[in-house]
C-alpha cells in the first residue's frame, strides 16, 4: 500500500498533524508521502494564500473572524462554495499526481485538497480520509465527499452530523498526534521553581512581549520557558527582558521534551496543539484564541473541564494563580484530558487503515 497524506501551509497544524500521519505509518513499514496540497497546484498561489492567512490573523485576529463568519453563514445557504469551485480547478493536476505516483489512499488534513478530491471521485475510483485538525466542524467540510472522516472526539459527532457528515463515516479517533510524541525526555532547567512553558503560536509580536514582561514580574517564582519559533523579533526582544526566570527558546525540534518537562502550559488554542498538550496530560491555558476556530477549540476544552480559557492579559495571570495554588484543579484538567482526548489517536488510524484498506 502507498499513501498521500495533503495539507496545506494555512496554520501550522494541518502540517504537523500532517507529518504526524507520516511518521506514524513509516513506523508500521507502510510507504507514505506528505505533500502540500498548494505547492503541488501553484506553488506562488501556495505563498500568497499562507501570506494572505498569517495577515489575517495579526492583531487580533479581527479580518480572520469577519471571513470565517462569512463563511458560516455561506455554508447555511447549501450553494456550492467558491472554496469549493477555486479547488475543483485542481484536480487535472492533482489526479495526475496520484496517478503518477501509484498512491493507493489519500489523507487530509486539510479542506482544500478534499474538495479537490471530492471532484475528482466523480470521475475516478478514488479512495479518501479527512481529518479535522480543530475541535469544530469548520464551514464547507460538508461539501467533501471521503470515504471516511477522522474527528477529533465521539462529544463532536452529532455536530459533525448537524452539519451534513453522514455518521456513518466517523471515526472519533482524535487530531493524530504520533506516538514517539509521547515518548519525551526530561529536561532539568536546573530551577527549584514550578516550570511554566509557554508557546505563542501566530501571537501578535507586541502582545507577547507585554504578557511576559507582567508574567515574569508577578511571578519572580516561576521559571517561564517561551518558545518563538520563527519568530526572530520576539525572540530578540524577550532575550533584551534579562529576566532570571524566563528561558527564551527559538524554533525547536524537540517541543515534546519541553511540554513533557513542564509543570503547566500556556498556549494558543490550536486544535494541534491542544491535542499534543492533552496527549502528556499537562494543566493547561488557552490565551487570547483567534477569534473563529480558536474560540471553538477553547470553549470545547474548557467546558470539558480540560483547560482554563484566557482572553486576555489579567485572565492569563490569574489562571495561573489559580493552577499554581490549586494542585486539586491541575489533577482535574488532567484526568478530563486523560478520559476524552485519545493519546494513541495516529496509531489508531495506521491500525484501521491497514484493517479496511489492501
Amino acid at each position: 500500500m502507498k499513501i498521500l497524506v495533503l495539507s496545506c501551509s494555512t496554520g501550522g497544524g494541518h502540517n504537523a498533524c500532517a507529518h504526524y500521519i507520516e511518521k506514524e505509518f513509516a513506523d508500521a513499514n507502510i510507504t507514505c508521502h506528505y505533500q502540500n496540497y498548494l505547492d503541488l497546484i501553484d506553488e506562488k498561489a501556495s505563498s500568497l494564500i499562507e501570506k494572505l492567512y498569517l495577515d489575517s490573523t495579526k492583531g487580533k485576529g479581527m479580518v480572520f473572524k469577519e471571513v470565517y463568519k462569512i463563511g458560516e453563514l455561506y455554508n447555511k445557504t447549501n450553494i456550492t462554495s467558491p472554496v469549493y469551485l477555486l479547488n475543483k480547478l485542481g484536480k487535472e493536476k492533482l489526479i495526475k499526481y496520484i496517478e503518477d505516483n501509484h498512491y493507493d489512499l489519500i489523507i487530509c488534513t486539510h479542506l482544500f485538497p478534499s474538495m479537490a478530491l471530492t471532484e475528482i471521485k466523480k470521475e475516478y475510483p478514488i479512495k479518501f480520509i479527512n481529518v479535522a485538525t480543530d475541535y469544530e466542524c469548520i464551514p464547507f467540510w460538508n461539501e467533501t465527499n471521503p470515504d471516511y472522516f477522522v474527528i477529533p472526539s465521539k462529544l463532536l459527532a452529532s455536530d459533525f452530523i448537524k452539519k451534513g457528515i453522514s455518521k456513518d463515516i466517523l471515526l472519533h479517533f482524535g487530531i493524530p498526534v504520533a506516538s514517539q510524541f509521547k515518548k519525551a525526555k526530561i529536561i532539568d532547567f536546573k530551577t527549584k521553581y514550578p516550570k511554566v512553558l509557554i508557546t505563542s503560536g501566530s501571537m501578535g509580536f507586541g502582545k507577547m512581549v507585554d504578557l511576559t514582561k507582567v508574567l515574569t514580574s508577578k511571578f519572580s517564582e516561576v521559571y517561564f520557558i517561551v518558545i518563538c519559533g520563527n519568530n526572530q523579533k520576539l525572540y530578540n526582544s524577550l532575550k533584551e527582558l534579562n529576566c532570571t526566570n524566563l528561558l527564551v527558546l527559538g524554533y525547536t525540534t524537540n517541543m515534546q521534551d519541553y511540554m513533557g518537562s513542564a509543570d503547566i502550559i500556556i498556549t494558543k488554542p490550536g486544535g494541534l496543539t491542544t491535542s499534543e498538550v492533552a496527549t502528556l496530560h499537562k494543566p493547561l491555558i488557552h490565551m487570547m484564541p483567534i477569534p473563529g476556530v480558536e474560540n471553538y477549540n477553547a470553549n470545547f476544552f474548557e467546558s470539558n473541564k480540560m483547560s482554563l480559557k484566557a482572553t486576555n492579559e489579567d485572565e492569563v495571570v490569574k489562571s495561573l494563580e489559580l493552577l499554581l495554588n490549586n494542585p486539586k484543579l491541575q489533577k482535574e484538567l488532567t484526568t478530563n484530558q486523560k478520559k476524552i482526548i485519545n493519546e494513541n489517536s495516529a496509531l489508531d488510524l495506521v491500525k484501521f487503515v491497514k484493517n479496511n484498506f489492501k
